[in-house]
């Protein structure tokens, strides 16, 4: 199973205010726990939602709305993509995260879904496109490009 695991924002990542060189080590030896014990996938730090925008659909419709947004507690300060065999196992490796922000913060654990998830509704062709993507993707990776 492949797990987001959410870093939330807080008033002062969304002030721009970086981690400290020590919060960066304790960071990446976390991240080298995770590499080692074959979890991690992926993860990355985010812009202050001031650096981004949201577009909102409404039918046909397309709204460009420019940051900062307001509400800090349901932002996004960064993620990781884990795999892990039960949601237990990410809770298990989250508990063991140094503190990502100074004083208090949260990380929100969700479950990616799996083409097995759709059921019917991914057919063989929709099926066999998500796989060419994929592999698209990793080549472009891999590539560099």
């Amino acid at each position: 199973m492949r797990f987001m695991v959410i870093v939330k924002a807080t008033a002062d990542s969304e002030a721009g205010v970086m981690p400290s060189t020590e919060l960066l080590a304790e960071m990446g030896r976390y991240n080298e726990e995770l590499v080692k014990a074959g979890v991690m996938q992926a993860g990355e730090g985010l812009h202050p939602s001031a650096r981004g925008a949201r577009v909102r659909f409404s039918g046909p419709a397309r709204t460009v709305v420019d940051g900062p947004f307001a509400e800090t507690k349901e932002l996004i300060a960064g993620f990781w993509l884990w795999k892990c065999a039960s949601l237990q196992e990410a809770i298990a490796w989250a508990r063991r995260c140094p503190n990502p922000m100074p004083g208090e913060s949260e990380l929100e654990i969700r479950q990616v879904f799996d083409a097995e998830d759709f059921g019917e509704a991914l057919t063989p062709e929709l099926r066999a496109q998500e796989e060419r993507l994929r592999e698209q993707v990793a080549a472009q990776q891999k590539s560099g490009a």
